[in-house]
């Protein structure tokens, strides 16, 4: 029998916090051994505050150096050669021309392993060879004069060709069918045996199509490989130790020689784990060149090989009772990844129906590979049963948030939907859709997410104080852009006492503290707690060593606040305090404390739109979310982040999608000059609302929740304010005037 430990001993203390804007100490319970929650969410001197980005001037400024900047000497510029078919097997690439050329360095190609029997592309854009040259002209000459032999095979790259009886196979492997099943859940027949007694049925469809990630900075990696036993990567990464080991491989050396260094990367959205094949090309060609090499994807490859969120496909049939009981619900679920398996959140998603049934499987194309992107799964899921519990409440005659409300257990979104719609004046919806004169019709939606978020115990940080007083903070993880620098600094600067100013970071070095790759919304999750109990060690470290100068006041009994270390009636000032610490200083080792982070939020997004029904042309007015998150660490950076999943949200239900000619197997849309993005005129009035009733007193992630709910809400308030109801994303004109067309024609 495994012996429990022995639960620990609770004694209070006082800490610096702030009441009613009023700097005070607070007593709260910690453990005897002086480690410490992080207390009421409304008592923190700068957590839960509006903290400006510590980074913000060198960004603004230009100043900030990127993966795409570094320029370390001798840097030859790499370049991809993409394969123009969409299937098709590589019978021989000659790149004795493009070696030929001066200022070539470095040439890799497909066909150079002599292992390989065979190259079989997959997807128009797939690597077949790269170059690196002294300049980004020279390594263009070199692509244009490689010659590659294709044999063109049949090529997929529709889901409704791919499921087809007698359709070419996407894999040559017989194992590996275009329709692969996934999960299955439920009993069919109960459900069908249930929608007999239903008062009313929805049967429908509904799609989402491929959307790229279009992250500000491209992939790619700067490898400073010279031909020694060491190497350092400058890596565009959403994981500074994904890079070491990948990179190791390729170099042919030992992950510990190789170095990661991300200081800056612009923007990944889940795409950037590892070096990926870019960086597998990059690590090639230093080697052979001896020299580093900088391959960043330009913006057409972008598109074409960096993956994509995978597309879905829904069927539904679901039935609800007078009383708005959602009573049965079947759905099959079609994953749209391309060569990957694709991601999507089983349906009833949130839901409670008394009767489920679910089948899911992945349609496999001639497409690259889908990756995680910001809520995998989650927004083509949310989008299709919101739009389903619209038409339902529509069907029944009853308010879309009553519907949703009788059908959801959990009294937190209750609270949430209710708060959304006093904020966006829900009583001044269209009760009938299309309503009102003229050809500009308003209309609003709502929808609801749902994430899990949590953490784990990869951080490891040092927190550091010097003998001069300045304190330091290091730690190997990543910032993507979301603010980790500034909440780092704020919990060691609150811990400690002090201000932000006063704390410096170290980060995106794996020579530093390991860390977890940002993924799931759990890089705040796991670092925030890491860096809590460093703060907390260093904190109790200074403390012992000024026992003797403060009347032997107990280490956990002394108090840091505004710029001062008390104890035994004494007060010294920070550099007093800090004078009497060792040569060296003093350093905390933090870990990850489990009671620290949390998992599991709610969130609602409310929207209203205007739809010309002369021109179809949607504009979006005001969108509201409201989302719970423990204890925010930056109220600004918390807003920045539900602002900018709600704009995601826009280019995925308004814009967004990528198209593909079926007869030649390519996308046709590339680049942003034909794959619309959301942009400054197109931004509504954005409401971002901290949901300050969870009173958990626990770090969770906020970046993917906050994308999920308002794409189902853009959709429905489309339907609210014209009457026409579009089932497959993007929601463009053609599709309304389309819509109002047939709708004139049954009348």
């Amino acid at each position: 029998m495994q012996q429990q430990s022995p639960a620990k001993k609770k004694k209070k203390i006082k800490v610096p916090r702030v009441v009613n804007g009023v700097d005070t100490l607070v007593e709260i319970e910690v453990d005897d051994d002086g480690s410490v929650a992080w207390g009421p969410n409304d008592k923190h001197a700068l957590l839960n505050h509006r903290l400006p980005r510590v980074d913000g001037h060198v960004k603004v400024s230009g100043a900030a150096e990127y993966t795409h900047d570094r320029r370390p000497p001798g840097m030859l510029y790499g370049r991809v050669l993409r394969s123009p078919h969409a299937h098709a097997r590589v019978l021989k690439v000659d790149a004795s021309a493009a070696r030929g050329i001066p200022g070539v360095k470095a040439v890799v190609a497909s066909t150079d392993d002599p292992a390989r029997k065979e190259l079989v592309v997959l997807f128009a854009g797939q690597p077949v060879a790269a170059v690196a040259a002294e300049t980004p002209e020279i390594a263009e000459d070199a692509l244009r004069a490689i010659r590659v032999d294709y044999e063109v095979l049949p090529h997929l790259v529709r889901a409704e060709d791919s499921v087809k009886e007698g359709a070419p196979k996407v894999f040559a492997d017989p194992k590996e069918p275009n329709v692969e099943p996934r999960d299955k859940r439920g009993d069919a027949s109960k459900v069908a045996e249930a929608l007999k007694g239903a008062d009313v049925v929805v049967e429908a469809e509904y799609r989402t199509p491929i959307i790229h990630h279009s992250s500000l900075e491209t992939h790619g990696n700067v490898v400073d490989y010279r031909g020694g036993e060491e190497a350092t990567v400058y890596a565009s990464t959403q994981g500074t130790f994904t890079i070491p080991g990948d990179a190791a491989q390729e170099l042919g050396l030992k992950e510990s020689a190789v170095r990661a260094v991300v200081e800056h990367m612009g923007g990944g959205f889940g795409s950037k784990f590892g070096i990926g094949v870019e960086g597998m090309l990059a690590c090639q060609l230093s080697k052979q060149a001896k020299a580093p090499v900088h391959l960043m994807l330009t913006r057409k490859d972008e598109f074409l090989l960096a993956g994509n969120r995978s597309g879905s496909w829904q069927k539904f049939k679901a039935g609800a009772t007078k009383d708005g009981t959602l009573v049965a619900l079947h759905a099959v679920q079609y994953r749209l990844g391309g060569l990957g398996d694709g991601s999507q959140a089983g349906q009833p998603y949130i839901y409670a129906a008394a009767n489920a049934y679910r089948e899911g499987y992945s349609i496999h194309t001639h497409e690259d590979a889908s990756r995680a992107m910001r809520a995998p799964g989650h927004p083509q899921a949310s989008f299709a049963v919101e739009s389903l519990m619209d038409e339902l409440a529509y069907k029944l005659g009853m308010d879309a948030v009553e519907f949703r409300k009788k059908n959801l257990k959990d009294a937190v979104y209750h609270r949430q939907l209710d708060r959304g719609a006093r904020e966006i004046g829900w009583g001044r919806r269209n009760k009938t859709p299309g309503a009102g004169a003229g050809p500009l019709k308003r209309g609003m939606g709502c929808g609801i997410g749902t994430w899990g978020g949590g953490g784990n115990d990869e951080c490891k940080v040092d927190v550091t104080v010097a003998r001069d007083g300045s304190v330091s903070v290091a730690v190997g993880t990543q910032d993507l852009g979301t603010g980790t620098r500034t909440y780092t600094r704020a919990i060691v600067a609150e811990e400690l006492g002090l201000q932000i100013k006063d704390v410096a970071e170290r980060i995106g070095d794996s020579r530093l503290g390991s860390a977890n790759s940002s993924g799931g919304s759990t890089t705040a999750a796991s670092l925030a707690p890491s860096v809590k109990d460093a703060a907390v060690k260093a904190r109790l470290a200074v403390a012992e060593r000024l026992s003797p100068l403060l009347g032997g006041a107990k280490p956990e009994e002394i108090t840091f606040s505004n710029g001062g270390v008390s104890g035994g009636g004494k007060t010294l000032s920070w550099r007093q305090a800090c004078a009497a610490l060792p040569a060296a200083g003093v350093t905390g080792h933090g870990v990850w404390q489990t009671s620290l982070a949390g998992r599991g939020v709610h969130g609602v997004c409310f929207a209203e739109v205007e739809v010309d029904v002369e021109t179809g042309r949607v504009r979006p007015i005001k969108m509201v979310h409201v989302q719970d998150i423990g204890l925010p660490l930056n109220r600004l950076a918390v807003e920045s982040q539900m602002n900018g999943g709600m704009i995601q949200s826009l280019g995925m239900a308004l814009w967004e999608g990528r198209v593909m000619d079926a007869k030649l197997g390519l996308q046709l849309n590339p680049g942003f000059g034909d794959y619309k993005l959301p942009g400054a005129l197109e931004m509504p009035e954005l409401v971002p609302l901290i949901d300050d009733e969870d009173t958990r007193e626990a770090v969770i992630g906020v970046g993917e929740p906050s994308i999920i709910p308002a794409v189902g809400a853009v959709a429905n308030a489309v339907h609210n304010a014209c009457g026409v109801r579009v089932r497959e994303l993007p929601i463009t004109p053609d599709k309304i005037l389309m819509g109002l067309l047939s709708e004139r024609r049954g009348a």
